[in-house]
């Protein structure tokens, strides 16, 4: 089966395919050192806890008498400890790390699937273990809930060894410092997690090193790191003036200082030779900025099918099957009756709604979307929201998305960066 060790310091990954021996590798290894295991199989926990999970939600509101709450669990946990008053004072600490209050009133059987996480770990953590394994730690838990339990594990990280066991390279947290990967029931060699991710992770469709922006005294962006995969969808947030549009004219060379900093945009540094055109072809793009700057008073499809040739405005001849393609973009954002419509004379949602089709018309691989939804009510944003979720979350496509309203991101959004 392989054996490994894990040194001071270290936080580590096992990581490997479904039937790969991962889990019984985890488990003999928390058995030699006496760890603490903990196994997630479904949303309600461990999976010897769902069948009392599920009936008890049954009988909830038939019991004659009252369950017992969350707190009232977890102090008969940590009153059968070895050592009850210092369980108790973990509990307390535990409490206050993982916010728990707000549940300690709570029946356990109906907790959330993340909430039901923080009650598993705090279980787990009351005798103190040096090393905890942790089973499929995400699985079942919406994208807010993995940020949640992400966070609460960099926490704990700081004073307890964690083994995460993981089946994809995208799930491991930016705490690990090293990853085991397990094929066939045998551990591979321990190696740094930057050189397993360079090796696993799909290509880098942005890279940014140390990259400084100022005007005049003020510095907008200061020494920002930040690397975009393929695949990836990013939530862009920040208070007004922290640099978010600045970021991203960096990004769509509309910047001319991107040309100073060390940028590489699909593998290509910025300032190599490539041109404008060249950028833009793989971006589709929407912004206020954008929105304010069209001033194109031509048919709305001539609008739409201007995104082809990443221009403001039809200055070629399409072909009948580019002017297709950019009428079932219309149709696809519900505008295909305004087709020859003026686009000045159309009302500021119905362009935002063309703009929209214009920047997904050529089937780019990266969409950058400032703002996308400003202007529109309620049923287009359902609807927009719900078309970002079908074609930004198919494979490969990679989407950075800006909106002040966070009810406005799609389900498919798994990364943040806030400026």
């Amino acid at each position: 089966m392989g054996t490994w060790e894990i040194l001071p310091g270290e936080q580590v990954a096992l990581v490997g395919g479904n039937a790969s021996g991962k889990s019984r590798l985890a488990a003999a290894f928390a058995g030699r050192k006496g760890a603490k295991y903990i196994t997630f199989r479904d949303s309600y926990g461990g999976y010897g806890d769902r069948n009392f999970f599920m009936q008890q939600r049954w009988n909830l509101f038939t019991l004659e008498d009252d369950p017992p709450s969350t707190g009232e669990q977890l102090r008969k946990e940590a009153l059968r400890a070895a050592d009850p008053e210092a369980a108790l004072r973990r509990l307390d600490e535990l409490t206050s790390l993982f916010g728990l209050t707000p549940l300690l009133d709570k029946y356990l059987v109906p907790l959330s699937s993340g909430e039901l996480r923080k009650f598993q770990l705090t279980r787990a953590l009351l005798g103190s273990p040096s090393v905890l394994v942790i089973d499929n730690p995400y699985i079942g838990l919406d994208p807010a809930a993995r940020r949640l339990l992400t966070q609460l594990l960099e926490r704990l990280a700081a004073s307890t060894t964690l083994v995460l066991v993981l089946s994809r390279v995208a799930e491991i947290p930016r705490f690990i410092t090293h990853v085991i990967p397990v094929q066939d029931g045998e551990a591979g060699e321990k190696v740094a997690v930057g050189a397993y991710l360079e090796q696993n992770l799909p290509p880098a469709v942005i890279r940014m090193r140390d990259v400084t922006i100022r005007f005049g005294d003020r510095v907008i962006l200061d020494r920002l790191n930040w690397t975009v995969r393929q695949g990836e969808h990013w939530a862009l947030t920040g208070a007004n003036g922290s640099g978010k549009s600045t970021l991203l004219s960096l990004i769509c060379a509309d910047n001319p200082q991107a040309y100073a900093c060390d940028i590489e945009l699909f593998g290509r540094a910025r300032g190599t030779g490539e041109t404008i055109w060249d950028i833009k072809r793989n971006i589709g793009f929407v912004s206020p900025e954008l929105h304010r700057a069209f001033q194109v008073d031509a048919p709305a499809l001539d609008i739409v099918t201007s995104g082809l040739f990443d221009t403001e405005g039809l200055y070629r001849h399409p072909t009948e099957e580019q002017r297709d393609c950019a009428r079932r973009w219309m149709g696809v954002f519900g505008i295909e009756a305004l087709a020859e419509r003026p686009f000045l004379r159309l009302s500021s949602g119905e362009q935002r709604l063309c703009l929209l089709a214009r920047a997904f018309v050529k089937d780019p691989p990266l969409y950058i979307l400032d703002e996308p939804l400003h202007g529109l009510d309620e049923p287009q944003r359902r609807r927009v929201k719900a078309l970002l979720d079908r074609f930004c979350g198919a494979p490969g496509k990679t989407l950075l998305m800006v909106t002040h309203y966070p009810e406005e991101y799609p389900s498919c959004i798994d990364h943040s960066l806030t400026l």
